[in-house]
């Protein structure tokens, strides 16, 4: 009896020993997959089209209406040459700006000087539609990174 109990002893270490190296090859790709380099992801965030206040032009009601844009991932981007552009297409350019992982900036539409956390366009008229209107961001390629619309494209009249 202690032949049959060390035979089935050593099968069932056998079997725990594979079943625990099938496992492992398994794993094997989701954990190789935490180790590769996260893409950093962009995009609009908030957006304040409506100056709170009387729309009287001045550069305080101009900088109180803005853009945020939001870097998700954990590594910077350069957003050099990106673009900030609404429907009519008035267009901000980002000059020598790098956004920090897990960072906001917000893009006024007023003058003001620029720091890591808000930029200014340096316009003297508003540049968001209050009733709709649509903010898109490009890469310095051109390409589509995110948009964000209000009024009658987004249902209704207030940003998120």
């Amino acid at each position: 009896m202690s032949a049959s109990v060390s035979v089935t002893a050593r099968r069932l270490v056998a079997a725990t020993l594979a079943a625990g190296a099938l496992v492992s090859v398994v794993t094997l790709p989701a954990s190789a997959a935490d180790h590769r380099p996260e893409r950093s992801k962009v995009e609009i965030s908030d957006v304040q089209y409506d100056s709170p206040g009387r729309d009287d032009r001045s550069n305080r009601s101009l900088n109180r209406e803005w853009v945020e844009v939001t870097n998700t991932g954990r590594r910077s981007v350069n957003l050099d040459d990106w673009t900030l552009q609404d429907e009519d297409g008035r267009t901000y350019t980002f000059d020598h700006y790098r956004l920090e992982g897990r960072a906001t900036v917000r893009i006024h539409t007023g003058h003001g000087r620029d720091t890591d956390t808000d930029l200014y366009q340096d316009r003297r008229h508003y540049v968001w539609d209050n009733r709709s209107d649509t903010a898109t961001l490009r890469n310095d390629r051109g390409r589509f990174i995110d948009d964000e619309s209000w009024g009658h494209h987004h249902g209704g009249g207030h940003h998120r």
